[in-house]
């Protein structure tokens, strides 16, 4: 059940219902079993008797009351709930009350106007609106517009060849960027969707036309455009290679137009690009939908990894410079010339959160100076990347460029002047191929003096969980004399981020599955990147790294800081406090670089074990409890040679064997 078919089953619902089988076509709408309802109509999951109430453990406690003020009512409710009831719902037919009792928030509406807020009920339909300290409700509500929209094209285009996904991944982003510029100053108030919605066919047949002609303007400098209606010459010049190629449009319908035309209607400014990428991945791919709000987990752990690996060191020059112009222009002069690379960038959100923390940090830096009008130094063009997913390139680059642009408005904020965002500059240095196949260093060139840090999230997967492509990968990155074959996925980027670190001014950090930590892959590959000259020199001990994704498995991770050997401090994070240490092991410890390796033979001299538990007997010696008992009754002398019997099932299910 996706976000435009609820939409739609609602609005028909509402317009045409009975009042005593509402509630239970309401709830069908959500894509809740079937089974589970005619069970709740029949009253074998209703906890109540009240013939105008229905209280289904967890779901739901829903009451039609006429006689009785609805507020005075859902307040009565809330605060006697008994089973958990996830949403609390009150209605006369005229007023629709609701309550989520998990988020708090609650819903106060006509009950004709119930499909315009389809989306407070999502949950029911595995759609999570997880509540976090960062979370901004403006990317939930523009998640669900874009949910909408996507599916709907997609009903109107079901192709899928790979042409037409690439246009339609390009297309996606362009019309992205529109509904975030006319939001944000870089377009006139409204001026794409008014002009979408003022200047096309309510049917939606002209509309691949209507954007032909637009992407086509945005990519035309004013001074070689031809004599245009004054709508259309009314709009800005973009380039930046954003609207440079040619592109299919896809077809649309009425409800894909009006489904832009509501898209455009929210206020995008207030959308975060540093998490927006992750949103719009999770649009695209249906199954990940399992939570519209999983994208929020990132960014202070994203934080955990820019902060150590190169955020508090420019802090504490900063500190250190205090009013000292020649050390803050020294200062100024270093954040300029820095590289951020990350080889496995996805939609970018690690270079979009460094690269706006270094902007901060250099207003700050401005603003000690008190030099009259700035103008930042910091480009796009510092930051690098490598995705092998060409959608999330395209989402990358333009999250950056947004970024940008929300920087430029903060700067101006602080000094009233700041570099103009259009027409757009070049975008980070983003390039769609293999990690583990690409030179690295014709991503990101090294020189002598550059400042390079390499950080990221790549993909983990266990050695027996990799594809065939996968297993290639570690086949190419690997030389013959390391045994990557036990090795975790993720191990093809510490080997490379190694090769491209040593000997050089680069350092990097990865947030990685501990198992890389751990039992036999330390032996495998820890001595290799020591062999290059490199340390440890931060670590975050392992924490939960999970989202709400539905189906979606916590992973246990670790962040391991690594650079050239020094004597610089070394400092283990725990619980959010720092520890100095003189060393950080390979089992991110502290204490010497020891090495636990797989043995051959025993370290005492007991004999030599052939096997270990494995019975072998084809079960003929084993024996439940019942056969058990019923030897022992016949035989009592026989107890002292059974035995119980414990292996990996019984003992992961709590079952109860014996043998002989």
């Amino acid at each position: 059940m996706n976000i435009a078919q609820i939409e739609e089953k609602l609005s028909i619902l509402t317009s045409n219902f009975d009042k005593e089988n509402f509630i239970y076509d309401f709830l069908l709408t959500y894509g809740l079993p079937k089974a589970s309802i005619t069970r709740l109509r029949k009253g074998n999951l209703n906890l109540s008797k009240d013939e105008n109430e229905i209280s289904w453990k967890k779901k739901l406690y829903y009451r039609e009351e006429n006689n009785k003020d609805l507020h005075v009512t859902l307040s009565e409710i809330e605060s006697n709930l008994s089973h958990k009831q996830r949403f609390v719902i009150v209605t006369d037919f005229e007023t629709w009350l609701a309550a989520d009792t998990k988020t708090g928030d609650k819903l106060d509406i006509a009950f004709k106007d119930l499909p315009q807020y389809y989306d407070f009920f999502l949950p029911w339909a595995g759609m999570e609106k997880t509540q976090h300290q960062n979370e901004n409700p403006a990317d939930v509500k523009a998640a669900e517009k874009m949910a909408k929209l996507f599916d709907e094209i997609k009903k109107d285009n079901p192709q899928d060849d790979e042409a037409f996904v690439k246009d339609l991944n390009i297309f996606l982003s362009r019309l992205l960027f529109c509904f975030f510029a006319e939001d944000t100053n870089i377009f006139s108030d409204n001026q794409f969707t008014n002009a979408l919605a003022s200047h096309t066919k309510v049917d939606g047949s002209d509309l691949n036309a209507f954007f032909d002609e637009i992407f086509d303007i945005l990519n035309t400098h004013k001074r070689k455009r031809g004599k245009l209606a004054a709508w259309l010459d009314a709009f800005p010049y973009v380039n930046g290679g954003l609207f440079e190629q040619s592109i299919e449009a896809p077809t649309f319908t009425r409800k894909s137009r009006q489904a832009i035309i509501a898209a455009g209607e929210l206020n995008w400014k207030d959308i975060n690009p540093d998490i927006f990428g992750s949103m719009f991945q999770a649009v695209i791919g249906v199954e990940q939908r399992g939570s519209l709000g999983q994208h929020y987990t990132s960014v202070p752990n994203i934080m955990k990894v820019i902060e150590p690996l190169f955020l508090n060191d420019l802090y504490e020059e900063y500190e250190k410079a205090g009013n000292n112009s020649k050390k803050l222009n020294a200062l100024l002069n270093r954040i300029a010339k820095l590289k951020i690379f990350d080889p496995a960038c996805g939609s970018g959100n690690f270079l979009i959160i460094a690269y706006k923390e270094l902007r901060r940090l250099e207003i700050k830096i401005f603003q000690k100076l008190n030099i009259g009008i700035p103008f930042s130094a910091i480009s796009l063009t510092q930051f690098y990347g490598i995705e092998i997913d060409a959608f999330a390139v395209e989402i990358a680059q333009l999250s950056l460029w947004l970024a940008e642009h929300q920087m430029n408005v903060e700067f101006f904020k602080a000094f009233g002047e700041t570099n103009p965002t259009l027409p757009l500059k070049q975008a980070g240095q983003i390039i769609c191929a293999n990690a583990c196949r690409i030179d690295w260093e014709e991503v990101c060139p090294k020189g002598e003096e550059d400042e390079i840090y390499i950080l990221g999230n790549p993909p983990y997967l266990g050695f027996s969980l990799q594809s065939k492509v996968q297993k290639s990968d570690m086949n190419f990155v690997f030389p013959s004399s390391v045994q990557y074959k036990r090795l975790d996925y993720i191990c093809c980027w510490f080997y490379k981020a190694s090769l491209y670190s040593r000997s050089s001014n680069a350092k990097f950090a990865f947030v990685s599955t501990n198992s890389i930590c751990q039992g036999e892959q330390v032996a495998l590959l820890w001595p290799e990147i020591e062999l290059m000259g490199l340390e440890i020199f931060f670590s975050y001990s392992s924490f939960g790294w999970k989202n709400s994704a539905k189906s979606n498995a916590a992973v246990i991770v670790v962040i391991i800081g690594i650079r050239n050997i020094c004597s610089s401090p070394k400092y283990i994070l725990d619980n959010e406090k720092f520890r100095n240490v003189n060393n950080i092991n390979y089992y991110l410890l502290d204490g010497l670089n020891i090495i636990i390796k797989k043995r051959g033979n025993p370290l005492s001299d007991f004999p030599e074990m052939i096997r270990g538990d494995m019975p072998i007997d084809g079960g003929n010696l084993i024996l439940t409890s019942s056969e058990k008992d019923s030897i022992i009754s016949e035989k009592p002398d026989l107890n002292r040679v059974i035995k119980k019997f414990i292996g990996a099932s019984e003992y992961i299910n709590n079952r109860e064997r014996w043998c002989l």
